[in-house]
Parts: C-alpha cells; structure tokens; sequence
C-alpha cells in the first residue's frame, strides 16, 4: 500500500510518502510545502493545492492520512491548519482517493506505543522503522510520515473491515427474496385440496330414501 501522510499548516504543510502493510514500511518521499505569511490565507491556500497535486500525480498513492485538528490555545492557528487540512482532503477526493484522518494520539501510539510520547520519540521511531540515520526533516514532514506509517499499520486492517461489511451489506441487497415452490404450495395448501376424488365412497355418502 502506497500512502501519503500529510501534516497540514499554513506555513509549512508536511508531507510524505511511504510504502507499507502492517509492521513493515520504506520511505518513498518526504518534504514540505512552503507558503510565504506575507500573502493573504486564499493565495497560501491556492500554493498548498498546487503542491498536494503535484504530489499525488507524482507518487499516485492509494490513500491519504491527514491528522485530524484540534483546538490549541492559538486560534489564528488552528484556524490555518484546518483549512490546510480542508484543501488536503479536497484535492484527496478530487482524485478519487480515501482521505482518513488521524489523531496526533493514534500516530504517537502507532510509532512509539504511547500516545503520550513528545516528538523527538516519534522521530526516532520513525527513523528505526524506517532504516534511516536520522528521522526526516523539517519536524513538519518527520510527522507526515508518521501519518501515513500510523495508516499503514492501523488504518490498513479498518479498511479491510470497513469493505468486508460493505460487501456483506451489498450482498444481502442484492440477494433475491425466496419464493415458494410448487411443492412447497402443495405441502402448505389446505387438506381439502388433497383429498382424493372418491371421497364420497370412502366416507360413506347418504343414499336417498326410497
């Protein structure tokens, strides 16, 4: 499976693509896409698009792990980050690809197994599973990889889930309802119909009087 992990932000919007199934992952690519604070949010926004297109129709990954936002004491912050991470599931779905979201707590779990490990942990997990000296730079695309390792090993097999219920409930759908044999009518008909048609000399008929 060939994921991309991006780590949305305004500024510097990480990046990063790894090939993988559970316990295993190799590093594709990784990066960051730079946008300068001096242009207005629309135009920042417009650089992150062009260069998440860029990404995918360079790497053709098969899905996408976007960390899921959360509040932060700095709003102005927050606000940047979830429209980066809007962009990035849009530009995800305008290829036809899966944009799953992850929380910074399942990716710490994923890599360290505490979601309560600090970055300099995850980088170093990430560089040990990766084979690598050092884990990715900047930080920003250290945690894309992150992302899409911590997909790779836990979104992977929920998927798997996800399409075995779907297939079962599409299954159903589609199965024909069950109609009642000839047989079966015949079982299930009343007895009156089944008697035979000597049934007035079995039973003993009334003779008229002479």
């Amino acid at each position: 499976m060939l994921v991309l992990g991006i780590d949305p932000g305004l500024t510097r919007c990480g990046v990063g693509v790894i090939s993988g199934s559970p316990g295993r992952a190799e590093l594709v690519e990784a990066g960051v896409i730079r946008t300068p604070p001096t242009l207005d949010t629309a135009k920042r926004l417009l650089l992150i698009e062009a260069g998440l297109e860029e990404w995918i129709t360079r790497h053709h990954p098969d899905v996408v792990a976007v960390e899921r936002v959360f509040s932060q004491h700095n709003l102005m912050t927050v606000v940047g980050t979830a429209q980066a991470a809007g962009v990035a599931m849009l530009v995800a779905a305008r290829h036809g690809l899966s944009a799953v979201q992850h929380t910074p707590s399942e990716v710490k779990a994923a890599i360290t197994g505490s979601g309560r490990a600090d970055k300099a942990q995850v980088g170093l997990m990430v560089s040990r599973v990766l084979h690598l000296d050092e884990a990715p730079k900047p930080a920003d695309a250290a945690d894309a990889v992150a992302l899409a390792i911590c997909h790779a090993w836990r979104g992977a097999g929920a998927d798997r889930l996800a399409d075995a219920a779907q297939a079962a409930a599409e299954s159903r759908t589609a199965r024909p309802a069950k109609t009642a044999s000839a047989h079966q009518l015949s079982v299930t008909s009343p007895r009156t119909s089944q008697r035979p048609t000597s049934w007035a000399k079995v039973t003993g008929a009334r003779k008229a009087p002479l």
